[in-house]
């Protein structure tokens, strides 16, 4: 009995194979190029290693084809890194869908604006889009700027020179802004919480690629027999423990103020029941991540090229001279050299440097015919280092976003914070946050680096990751101004 059960089960795989394969939709992208992959399996075995060396794995892939295809299992996947082709998919409205890999990460996201679909995604996007408007902005920059001088107090509390793997020691300082801007809640006398909130969010990210590419896992009864599946259910509890207590504080913080401040977050909020609110939050905080990994690979750039240092720090402090010592929104309004190596870095270096969709309908790249339904994954990475649009572009040159310089550049040719109607809600205050953080630190700190960029292993994440990032911070005294 066994053995037929075997031999049926075996048929079946097989028969659901060249059904896959040898159909009309099957062959359509056989023909696009791609690395050879066995029956069956398709490419599921190049990706079952370490995450630095599936990171190789993709990037070689991206300098080997403009276009190209890989299977896992019978799920076939689409990778693209030409702007013409990022184009048709961002801007057009048909491909909004997003794809496997957001709804496994919906037990611990719910169905937030990141990864809800289209349908609820413009009603949510519609109640979110005043909490990122100009004015409000403003008023978020005072918390961004104390927490920038909690960050500077805890690198001068050791006294001389320090050194600092940078993605822990900023997500810190990031997770207490984006708090207390977005939320309202202050993690001042969380700290422990925080520290295992912010693990619990890094181990989650790699348990969901972990799961995403081995689809028999994608099966939540098969996933939760699993020793993975049950570490998952473990950490979403840490994760919705601290979640709901920022909830709590925000709407003790509601009724305090009699519903003054924040309106968006609880009108949101009070038309979504518990499981979605919390899924709201969690999309709203993990923002902090993003923005700390931004915040590290642009220091760890800058403390690799002292000339660009310094002509940042000049600026940064002739800044605050002419703003009459003071540290303030206005202030950062007049950092355009920067800004630019802000863009630069995040050009090298985006913090999501993969994005992915559902096609709605058959759609051409290249010269391929793409069918409904299939998964195209944006290597934003990649895209950002093409030649044929960004000379010599392993070079860290912040002169290339000069006005002059973008004005013919493909639209799409730089998208760190995506592009299109389902861009980041979050860009304007993210490149805020990034900019206030950087100019304290460049005006309070001489950087010098430890681990070089070259040599820093990366991994496949949610967001962009180093294995360890370090960078030692010297001390100066320039200007008496309280940053």
């Amino acid at each position: 009995m066994l053995v037929i059960i075997l031999l049926l089960l075996i048929l079946i795989i097989l028969v659901y194979n060249y059904y896959v394969h040898y159909t009309k939709n099957g062959q359509l992208i056989n023909l696009i190029p791609g690395p050879l992959g066995y029956p069956i399996i398709g490419n599921t075995l190049q990706f079952l290693c370490s995450r630095e060396e599936q990171w190789k794995t993709l990037i070689t892939h991206a300098n080997q084809y403009v276009i190209h295809k890989v299977w896992i299992c019978f799920s076939p996947i689409i990778i693209i890194t030409d702007p013409d082709d990022i184009r048709k998919i961002l801007s057009n409205i048909i491909h909004i869908e997003k794809s496997t890999i957001y709804h496994i990460a919906e037990p611990w996201l719910g169905t937030s604006l990141g990864i809800s679909k289209a349908d609820k995604w413009h009603s949510r996007r519609k109640i979110l889009n005043p909490s990122f408007h100009f004015n409000i902005l403003q008023q978020f920059t005072e918390i961004l700027i104390k927490e920038s001088k909690n960050m500077i107090k805890c690198l001068k509390n050791a006294e001389g020179t320090v050194v600092k793997d940078l993605i822990p020691f900023v997500s810190e300082h990031t997770l207490n802004a984006i708090c207390e801007t977005a939320m309202g809640t202050s993690l001042q006398n969380l700290s422990t919480s925080q520290q295992q909130y912010r693990k619990a969010v890094h181990r989650m990210t790699e348990l969901i690629i972990y799961r995403f590419l081995r689809p028999w896992l994608h099966f939540d009864w098969i996933f939760s027999l699993t020793s993975k599946g049950r570490e998952h259910k473990k950490i979403l509890k840490i994760l919705h423990r601290f979640t709901e207590q920022i909830i709590a504080e925000r709407r003790l913080y509601h009724e305090r103020t009699n519903g003054q401040y924040l309106k968006e977050f609880d009108n949101l909020s009070a038309q979504r029941d518990d499981n979605e609110t919390i899924g709201i939050t969690e999309k709203r905080t993990i923002g902090w991540e993003t923005t700390a990994a931004a915040v590290s690979f642009i220091l760890a750039q800058l403390a690799e090229d002292k000339d660009i240092q310094d002509r940042v720090r000049n600026e940064v402090d002739s800044a605050i001279q002419g703003n009459e010592k003071k540290f303030n929104f206005k202030l950062l309004k007049q950092l355009p050299y920067l800004e630019r190596c802000i863009k630069e870095a995040l050009r090298l270096y985006p913090s999501v440097p993969f994005i992915s969709r559902i096609c709605g309908e058959d759609i051409k790249l290249q010269s391929y015919l793409v069918p409904a339904g299939t998964m195209i994954v944006i290597n934003i990475y990649a895209a950002h280092r093409n030649p044929n649009f960004w000379p010599n572009p392993q070079v860290f040159d912040p002169d290339r976003f000069l006005p002059e310089k973008i004005q013919n550049r493909h639209y799409y040719s730089y998208i760190p914070f995506s592009a299109g109607p389902r861009n980041c809600i979050g860009q304007q205050f993210g490149m805020l946050e990034i900019k206030t953080m950087i100019a304290s630190v460049i005006h309070n700190f001489y950087l010098e680096p430890i681990d070089y960029l070259k040599d820093v292993q990366l991994q496949t994440n949610i967001t962009l990751s180093p294995a360890q990032l370090r960078i030692r911070f010297i001390p100066i005294h320039k200007i008496n101004v309280s940053i």
